[in-house]
């Protein structure tokens, strides 16, 4: 089951740009949020051509070996951020665990920091050429970057803000000083002191965008996840509902075979229906909801617990070598079930019966796997209750037997 998020107002009350937002995120967000930085491959390799083309045409008006260096380093870095990508995508992209997601996402930060680190050097080395039109080259590559990072990377603002920063923030403060000395009472350095001051405006302009960007993206995304979880789990006790259920047994269903079965319990309480006809539906749904949890507690973290409606729920349980193993964990289930029950200081008692289907042995349709285990789950019920059989038990001798 998982953990209850803030709400999106709530998170948006508090700064986008703060590293502790994302330990709030639900993990699918957090991974419809990462999964854009790469996918980037193409603007990527199209900045570090676009980048060399600039510093090749500044080195050859100029003459600068500094140039020269940073069109090296800027081809390096290029090239990593685009085997970054890569890595990530052979490593499994998006459904990897969310800390290698993380590792993944430091990555290609620092990589694309060095990116904006090598911008900002190039337009300060630039700062010294004699021909106006250099600079005005290599100022292009900021507003370039600018606009890149902010329309593919708005998911990730602390991106942004670091990104925008290194690039603009020193080159601003390079243009002023090289403002005064020319002369701020100049043309010249007037041009520079009013870039300068621009260049500040354009990269707060971009980083607001971020905010309501990334505020507008984050609302939608957290929806759809929600949404999602109304359609996959039961309100009343957390668990998975039939249609999540259904999605984990195909899943688990391709890796399935004879000596890597999948049980499906299916669970009825005995007793549920004197509970709420004495104490009433509020007293039952509250014990439904501790039935929940004691399932959930009992199963394997690989295991699925799902209710079906009322009081049947169902287990998947898979990498099952012997049904010996189903039958252990169904009597471990019915052990859990049937310990007394304390709602309001009122004690009260019930058990389960479970009946189970093995897949791929009775077939790999789920509804007729789940058909097969409510069938054996009524011979239990017949047979006096809390106990367990096999659905057409191809083990000779293997009957159902009562667990205390």
């Amino acid at each position: 089951m998982e953990r209850r998020t803030p709400s999106p107002r709530a998170r948006s009350q508090a700064t986008v740009f703060a590293r502790a937002a994302d330990q709030l995120l639900p993990e699918a967000v957090y991974r419809d949020l990462v999964a854009p930085l790469f996918a980037m491959a193409t603007p990527i390799l199209g900045f570090g051509i676009l980048y060399a083309v600039v510093g090749i045409l500044v080195f050859v008006s100029w003459h600068s070996r500094a140039v020269l260096a940073l069109v090296v380093c800027s081809s390096i870095v290029t090239a990593i951020r685009l085997l970054i990508i890569r890595g990530y995508h052979r490593a499994g992209g998006m459904t990897q665990e969310v800390s290698a997601l993380r590792r993944w996402e430091k990555r290609y930060t620092w990589a694309t920091c060095a990116c904006a680190g090598l911008i900002a050097s190039l337009n300060l080395v630039a700062l010294g050429a004699p021909h106006p039109l250099v600079h005005l080259a290599t100022v292009s590559l900021i507003f370039t970057f600018g606009a890149g990072i902010v329309s593919r990377n708005a998911g990730r603002p602390r991106l942004c803000l670091l990104g925008q920063t290194i690039t603009v923030v020193p080159v601003s403060l390079g243009m002023l000083v090289h403002a005064t000395r020319i002369g701020a009472s100049t043309v010249t350095g007037q041009f520079f002191i009013l870039e300068a001051i621009l260049l500040l405006v354009v990269a707060a302009m971009s980083i607001e965008s971020v905010r309501h960007l990334y505020q507008s993206a984050l609302e939608h995304l957290t929806t759809k996840h929600d949404l999602g979880n109304l359609a996959r789990y039961d309100p009343l006790t957390g668990l998975a509902n039939r249609l999540l259920v259904r999605e984990c047994f195909l899943r688990q269903a391709q890796s399935c075979r004879v000596d890597r079965q999948i049980a499906i319990h299916y669970l009825d309480l005995d007793g549920f229906k004197a509970v709420n006809d004495q104490f009433g539906h509020p007293i039952g749904d509250r014990l439904l909801v501790q039935v929940a949890g004691r399932l959930a507690a009992t199963v394997r973290g690989d295991d699925v617990v799902g209710r079906l409606g009322g009081d049947e729920f169902v287990v998947l349980q898979p990498d099952v070598l012997h049904a010996d193993q189903a039958e252990l964990l169904a009597r471990r289930i019915i052990r859990q079930l049937s310990d007394s029950y304390h709602i309001d200081d009122t004690e009260m008692q019930i058990s389960a019966s479970v009946g189970i289907s093995l897949a791929p042995v009775h077939g790999l349709d789920l509804d007729r796997l789940l058909q097969c285990a409510d069938a054996a789950l009524y011979r239990s019920k017949r047979k006096g209750k809390a106990q367990v059989h096999f659905c057409d038990d191809p083990v000779p001798g293997d009957r159902g037997r009562v667990v205390a």
